[in-house]
């Protein structure tokens, strides 16, 4: 039987989205926009730095944002026994910078994600850990000999999903299911955790 890691997206999955709190504080309502809603995350990039500059955000505003952010409701709790099962890392297209405040209030779980380049405190840019981190993650797991079952909800998670041996849409918009009906949509983290545990039964060798 192959060794189980659990790969996880992080905003909508356990935390808030940070971009929409940002548009909640700030009241710029396109930075509501998410990776539920632009698939191309240098076109969403780019959109939400020229919005930053526009209205003279810089990083600390944002920080400011989430530091006032918890985990979503009962998303602790279900990392906790998770991590208890087997181990989890967390595949994120949020920021280092952004993400750190949360990782301590989840107990510091394993993050990949990426880092914003700031100039006296103006985010001026980004540099992606790898393009398409998420799948490349799940296919380097696989090479290790892993067998790999991954959660998410927006369109950036859909290749990890595809990627893993077993992939879920979790609290993911409708238009995102009907568009991925080959992955099973789940709503609530005690459906999400037995699915895993189903997952770590004894399983055949795959290739």
């Amino acid at each position: 039987m192959k060794p189980t890691i659990v790969c996880l997206d992080l905003e909508g999955v356990l935390v808030p989205e940070i971009w929409i709190a940002v548009a909640e504080k700030t009241g710029i309502k396109e930075l509501q926009l998410t990776t539920r809603d632009i698939p191309d995350y240098d076109v969403l990039m780019q959109g939400r730095l020229k919005i930053l500059d526009q209205h003279k955000l810089g990083l600390k505003d944002i920080q400011d944002v989430i530091s006032t952010l918890s985990p979503l409701d009962g998303a602790a709790e279900f990392l906790n026994e998770l991590r208890s099962l087997t181990q989890v890392i967390i595949l994120s297209d949020t920021f280092q910078q952004f993400a750190s405040p949360l990782m301590k209030q989840l107990g510091w779980p394993t993050i990949f994600c990426h880092n914003l380049e700031v100039e006296k405190g103006r985010i001026t840019g980004y540099k992606l850990r790898q393009p398409n981190q998420k799948q490349k993650a799940v296919e380097a797991l696989r090479a290790l000999n892993y067998q790999v079952v991954a959660a998410g909800d927006s369109f950036n998670d859909t290749t990890m999903l595809g990627a893993a041996h077993t992939g879920y849409l979790f609290r993911s918009p409708e238009a995102i299911q009907k568009q991925f009906p080959q992955f099973e949509a789940l709503e609530e983290y005690p459906d999400l955790l037995n699915r895993i545990r189903w997952s770590l039964a004894p399983v055949a060798t795959q290739p």
